[in-house]
This record gives C-alpha cells, sequence and structure tokens, in this order.
C-alpha cells in the first residue's frame, strides 16, 4: 500500500468539519443561551457574522420568501444548497432547517440528514408537522422512528451533525403541553442532541420542559415570550429567531416603498445609509 498517497479534498476538509459541528454543539449551554440568528441570503449571514454571532440557522419561510414563495414549498434539493451556501459565507457553525425532513418515511428522513453532513453543515432540525392540514402532526411513534433514523444518518460518520428534533403542536393548533413533552422525551431517547418546541410562550411551560429533558433546549423568539435573561434564568441552551429577521427586512422594504409611491419623500433615506454602512463594514473583508 502507498503510505505517501495524496489525501483527498474530502478527507483534507473532513477535520475543520468534524470540528465545526462538535464546537456548534459545544456552543449549547443551559443558562447560557446561544443567540442563533437566521439570516435569508449571503449576505445577512456575513452581517450576522460581523455582528458578532457565533452560528446561524436557516430558514424555511425566510429562505421561501427569497424565492417569492410561501413557506414550505421548497424542495430539498433547494434547502440544501441554500444552506450550503449560507455555511459557505462565513465559516461559522450553520444548522439547516430542512422542515419534516422532506419525506414521511424514516428511511426518507434520513437520507435528507445524510445529505445535510455532505453539504458541510453543523447542524439541521428535523420536525414532526406533516405540512397536511387534515392531519397536521405525525402519530408519535412514527414520529419517534423518524427522528431516530434522522439521528442514525447524523451521527454514523466522523462528523456528530447536531440534530434538533422539533414537536410543532403548538404551531398547529395543539397547545397540549404534557403531549409535546412526551414527543420530545421521545426524540431524545431515539438520538436528538437538542430539542424545540416552537410557540412555547409561557415562562412555566419553557420551565417545565427544560425540567423534564436532559438535553438542551431551543425557544423561539415570538411576540410574548420571554426575554432572554428570563429564558437564561430557565435553563434554555438556545434561542433563535426563525423568519423573524427576514420578515422585519421585508417590512422596511414595504414601509420604503410605499412611502414613495404613496407620499413622495424620502425618510427611508435614514434607514437606507445605516444599512449600506452595516453591509460595507460586514462585506469589506470578503473575496469573492
Amino acid at each position: 500500500m502507498d503510505q505517501h498517497r495524496t489525501l483527498t479534498d474530502q478527507e483534507v476538509a473532513m477535520p475543520d468539519h468534524a470540528s465545526t459541528a462538535r464546537r456548534f454543539l459545544e456552543l449549547h449551554v443551559p443558562g447560557r443561551p446561544l443567540l442563533l440568528p437566521n439570516p435569508w441570503d449571503q449576505g445577512s449571514a456575513r452581517l450576522l457574522a460581523r455582528l458578532g454571532f457565533e452560528a446561524l440557522a436557516t430558514t424555511s419561510s425566510g429562505h421561501a420568501a427569497t424565492l417569492g414563495r410561501l413557506d414550505g414549498s421548497v424542495t430539498r434539493e433547494e434547502a440544501l444548497a441554500h444552506a450550503a451556501g449560507i455555511a459557505e459565507a462565513t465559516g461559522l457553525p450553520v444548522s439547516a432547517d430542512l422542515e419534516h425532513g422532506f419525506a414521511d418515511d424514516p428511511a426518507g428522513v434520513a437520507e435528507t440528514v445524510r445529505l445535510a453532513v455532505e453539504a458541510g453543515l453543523a447542524g439541521c432540525s428535523v420536525e414532526d408537522a406533516t405540512g397536511r392540514q387534515d392531519d397536521p402532526i405525525y402519530d408519535a411513534g412514527l414520529a419517534a422512528e423518524r427522528v431516530r433514523a434522522a439521528a442514525g444518518a447524523a451521527h454514523r460518520g466522523p462528523v456528530h451533525l447536531v440534530l434538533t428534533a422539533r414537536a410543532e403542536n403548538h404551531l398547529h393548533g395543539r397547545p397540549d403541553l404534557a403531549d409535546t413533552i412526551a414527543r420530545l422525551q421521545a426524540y431524545q431517547d431515539a438520538g436528538a442532541d437538542v430539542l424545540y418546541a416552537p410557540g412555547l410562550r409561557r415562562l412555566e411551560d419553557i420551565r417545565r420542559l427544560v425540567a423534564s429533558v436532559d438535553r438542551p433546549v431551543n425557544v423561539l423568539a415570538v411576540p410574548g415570550a420571554p426575554p432572554v435573561a428570563e429564558l437564561a434564568a430557565a435553563g434554555v441552551a438556545r434561542v433563535s429567531v426563525g423568519g423573524a429577521f427576514a420578515f422585519a427586512a421585508l417590512g422596511a422594504l414595504a414601509d420604503a416603498a410605499t412611502e414613495l409611491r404613496e407620499h413622495g419623500t424620502y425618510g427611508f433615506s435614514g434607514r437606507a445609509a445605516a444599512g449600506r454602512d452595516a453591509a460595507r463594514s460586514a462585506f469589506a473583508g470578503w473575496v469573492t
């Protein structure tokens, strides 16, 4: 055997990928939440990195909006390519919002996660929402099997992809905290690294969830949710914003465009100047 063979590009890159994923998991410290913003393109990713965030996550709704679509309409191939682009933009750990894994069956979810590893991501999330209005949440048993398959794919190789398992009850008119906790406990047992129940707002519910599991808990920053300091005191390990930053940017665009069209004035220029300065600062060090 040739003892001096040249390493492939994949072999050379693997230690960096593995260390990035490992660093991402290490950033999840209960009581000292990782603030995980959700960029929607490479420019917003670089701006957030310049502002000092230590990791990033994609947003399915924000990504869909960049394509002129609603959430739930992006394909697996589009989502993975988008997430890989975000990861390449900064070098920070990036977790991909992979919706329901783009498959109903566990094998299909595992394949999606395998592709996420190949895309160079540090983590990904898989939710238990079906995407069907008549039956919005997977059966608990099937949902746990889907997470088990995802964890197998995420943890099989030298890269330990950080798998976030999401219980979507509270986003689909099922505010059953006991069921949500039972599901997340099952996902923990199935191998998930991080647990997430988007839509929880009451501090007592969040405390109960944190006390009921042995994995880092992510909380979504939504109107009515406790501020970060209170979440930290409750033992939360991560706070993300979902599509909020993307839609805040679109809201600013709508306001500026409405002002110009309806009033013919340029009050938006001040905000535009601040944005231009932020972009210049963030992008100056990047070579295309």
